[in-house]
């Protein structure tokens, strides 16, 4: 018998980016399948037995580890909770763990329990693992600073991931980033020189997908799509007639640099191809904090001007945006909101400045003495803890953060941007939503659910005027609406998450005024009679905090454990200090 390899893919927590609350309107687990592990398991030598788990679409059982001889896990930082636990059950049946992906690579020297690291890009470390593992030999670390050639990595393992269970399909075309933005790991991890598959190689994959059956949506997960255009243009050049000739089964959207814009002859050759999305990192529209940052790329054209050229030419720009540079001041947060309401940016991903590790950011701040700890969940747009100093006082910081995400996904204001932009698009033919049956399910559903939710007036109101400002795109107008959905659950969420944290500060400060009046009224001989009142005045206060705490969304309850943990640790420490002036101990 050979090697048995359990692949293991972490659960993503809710965040914007999991669409979490829109897939079950399409009956859909999971946005796409794990395309590092898919790779991987391509990678592994003939012979091997390889099985998947990705927690996002089916639970982890004991007999799937107990059948492995090693379990693979791959993880991004905003995984490492999901990732921390499987690791402990593979511990705990001693079944070796085998770690990779962007966040072992960045942080192993803080994950416990993984008997072998194998970093970097899988296609040089893997095999200098299993031939040693192979032998007997396996060490506990594989690194290395070489980039590989894409043109020798291998279709990925389509066959382990059911159609049914994702929303869309994703491939690579490249790795790397020309540009050098400071807070950015991409550079770190894939290099300042973009490497390319070959045109052939990518339509071997796409020809992969089709005999499955994949049809709709398809991510390419490049981190800049553009980065080398020479060889974007050739693929291009044969991508527009395979789509063609097999009747655009795919639709794609990507990453690229806010540049796109000014290539005209790109945009039109993307537009053919099929795609009809493009996530842009814009940032911030301060161009000094763009300057200060080194994203240059943003400085040599107008941002909004940007953005309408390529709506314009029929694909739709998803934004990210930072608050939290040193140059920020106390408007920024309504110029962000001003700026993506006018640049009809329905997607608007803005997040707290977060100092990753390995970025030039994290070695400036380490160097200044301002980092205050890692980089937390790795989550910058809803877990709200700084790791660094920002020049902005932090609390001024958060509180403007939170009032950006309540305005820009206030339904009315959402539901405005998508209207705009369904005017702006001009989609082609190629690019143009299809309507199927899972676009019908999700018509239906939206129907059901959103016309009686807290904004089924605003969505009413979008879903007239947008039917009949563009009746052609009626596809694009329901993904607009369920998208908001997800969106606006996500930042009710957020906010009753911040609320909570904020009354547990008020109880703390309620139970600690109730302990000094105790002990301005009495001498310490008189303190023992009042420690059973205490005592209770404690568990009161416990469990309020406790019923606020069930009020939480169940998804959203593991982002308070941490300050529900210090809560409790305070009010025992506060009525251990008051008991240890009495001769009685505390129960």
């Amino acid at each position: 018998m050979g090697l048995r390899v359990l692949l293991v893919y972490p659960e993503m927590p809710p965040t914007y980016w999991s669409m979490r609350y829109a897939l079950p309107f399409i009956g859909k687990k999971a946005v796409f399948p794990p395309l590092g592990l898919l790779t991987v398991a391509a990678l592994l030598p003939e012979g091997t037995e390889v099985s998947m788990v990705d927690l996002n679409v089916t639970p982890l059982t004991d007999a799937a580890l107990a059948a492995a001889d090693l379990v693979f896990i791959s993880a991004m930082i905003v995984q490492k909770e999901s990732m921390a636990r499987v690791v402990r059950r593979c511990n705990t049946l001693g079944k070796p763990v085998v770690a990779g992906g962007p966040y072992p690579t960045s942080c192993h020297d803080q994950i416990e329990g993984v008997a072998h690291f194998v970093l970097n890009e899988a296609e040089v470390t893997l095999p200098l693992f299993l031939q040693d593992y192979a032998k007997g030999e396996a060490k506990p670390l594989y690194a290395s600073a070489e980039k590989p050639d894409l043109t020798r990595s291998p279709a990925p393992r389509f066959d382990l991931v059911r159609r049914k269970d994702y929303a869309e399909m994703a491939l690579q075309f490249s790795r790397g980033c020309p540009f050098d933005c400071e807070f950015c790991d991409i550079i770190e991890l894939f290099g300042r020189r973009p490497r390319t598959k070959t045109p052939a190689q990518f339509l071997h994959e796409l020809e992969l997908l089709h005999r499955e059956g994949w049809r709709g949506p398809l991510f390419l997960v490049d981190d800049n799509f553009i980065g080398n255009r020479r060889e974007v243009k050739a693929l291009l050049a044969e991508l527009i007639p395979w789509q063609r000739a097999h009747h655009h089964p795919f639709a794609f959207f990507t990453e690229a640099s806010l540049d796109l814009a000014s290539d005209e002859s790109l945009m039109d050759q993307m537009v053919q191809a099929g795609f009809n999305m493009v996530f842009l990192g814009i940032e911030t529209p301060d161009p000094c904090a763009l300057k200060a940052a080194g994203k240059q790329q943003n400085l040599r054209a107008d941002l909004l001007a940007s953005v309408r050229t390529i709506q314009r030419k029929g694909m739709e720009v998803c934004g990210g945006f930072i608050v939290g540079f040193d140059s920020d001041r106390g408007d920024i947060f309504e110029r962000q909101a001003r700026f993506i309401q006018e640049a009809a940016i329905p997607t608007a991903m803005v997040g707290l400045l977060t100092a990753l590790p390995r970025t030039r950011l994290h070695r400036r701040l380490a160097a200044e003495g301002r980092l205050t700890g890692d980089s937390g969940g790795g989550n910058n747009t809803h877990d709200l803890r700084l790791n660094f100093l920002p020049k902005m006082e932090p609390r001024k910081l958060v509180d403007g953060y939170k009032r950006l995400l309540a305005e820009i996904y206030h339904p009315d204001r959402y539901f405005d941007r998508c209207l705009r932009l369904l005017k702006t698009l001009k989609p082609h033919r190629a690019t143009r939503r299809k309507l199927h049956a899972m676009e019908l399910r999700a018509f239906v559903r939206s129907l059901l659910v959103q016309t009686f939710s807290r904004y089924g007036w605003a969505y009413w109101r979008f879903l007239v005027k947008g039917f009949f400002a563009r009746p052609l795109m009626v596809p694009e107008t329901v993904t607009l609406a369920v998208k908001g959905h997800h969106y606006f659950k996500i930042t009710r969420s957020l906010l009753e998450l911040e609320r909570f944290k904020a009354s547990l500060q008020e109880l703390a400060r309620t139970f600690e005024a109730r302990l000094q009046a105790a002990r301005a009224q009495d001498v310490p001989q008189r303190l023992p009679q009042h420690l059973a009142e205490l005592r209770s005045a404690r568990d009161r206060v416990l469990a309020q905090m406790q019923a606020r705490y069930r009020r939480l969304p169940q998804d959203f309850r593991a982002y308070a454990d941490d300050a529900v943990t210090a809560f409790r640790a305070g009010l025992d420490e506060r009525l251990a200090r008051i008991a240890g002036e009495a001769p009685i101990p505390i129960s």
